[in-house]
């Protein structure tokens, strides 16, 4: 029978003894080894990038940064398999539930922390699946949008995206709205096109991506595309109201006639 991986684990909270509480359960657990511990999120952020630890118990509620501040921060170099510990967030409760990510809500007994163990194990043991950081991934997109939503300029205003969430060579990437060049769809993914053949996936619907950049930027040219508008060079009628769309960098996009309104205008 193979040994049993030894996975290192890391506590962030800014409470000494929720950190204590979260040691003492781990103690007995001889798959587990707590590398390291954190006060605020600016030393999690410096010894989790340090540290690369498998899986950390992260509180949500911290002074001067959070929890999601936190995992923004090291993504970009070390994404773990992370369990929220929250004492009464109700929109990071709802949040992590939607996007199936596991989390504590203080204060919690012995069974409930035990089950977000055992869950975080099997985690850890597929992570190389990336189902779990895709997931989180979703969580920090969504944050993003929420938190440009927030600032907007007036109250009643719609937002648009400027940034989105990427994982990209196993590292996490902000792929700003402004490089994008053109998005196609890939099953239950988009496509982003980002300066020639760089390319990333994210995962949000083509309907979900049109909802959410600006119309005036971005214009659904077909089913399974869309296009910075910008990006054009020159539009070329073909047959039966279809165009073919040259952008800048060479690429040749089908317009359709169902979607040619989106970015002539309706006399298009």
């Amino acid at each position: 029978m193979p040994a049993r991986t030894t996975i290192k684990a890391f506590i962030v909270d800014d409470e000494v003894l929720a950190r204590e509480a979260i040691r003492f359960r781990l103690r007995g657990e001889t798959d587990i080894e707590v590398v390291g511990e954190a006060a605020d999120g600016s030393d999690a952020v410096r010894q989790m990038t340090k540290l690369r630890p498998d899986l950390v118990f992260l509180d949500i509620q911290m002074r001067e940064m959070n929890g999601f501040e936190v995992i923004e921060r090291v993504a970009e170099t070390h994404l773990p398999i992370v369990v929220f510990v929250t004492a009464y967030d109700q929109y990071a409760l709802r949040a992590f539930e939607a996007h199936a990510l596991d989390y504590l809500l203080k204060p919690f007994t012995s069974s409930r922390f035990e089950a977000a163990l055992n869950r975080a194990r099997l985690e850890v043991a597929k992570a190389s699946d990336q189902d779990s950081q895709i997931r989180l991934l979703s969580l920090l997109t969504e944050r993003l949008r929420l938190r440009e939503q927030a600032t907007s300029a007036a109250p009643g205003d719609q937002t648009f995206l400027t940034r989105l969430t990427v994982k990209h060579n196993s590292r996490i990437v902000l792929v700003k709205t402004d490089d994008i060049d053109w998005i196609e769809s890939s099953a239950n993914y988009a496509c982003v096109h980002v300066g020639g053949p760089t390319s990333f996936v994210v995962r949000m619907t083509m309907a979900d991506l049109e909802r959410r950049l600006d119309p005036s930027r971005f214009a659904r040219i077909h089913r399974s595309s869309i296009v910075q508008i910008d990006r054009i060079k020159e539009i070329v009628p073909v047959w039966h109201g279809d165009f073919d769309l040259m952008l800048k960098d060479g690429t040749v996009l089908r317009l359709t006639r169902n979607y040619r309104a989106r970015l002539l205008g309706p006399r298009g």
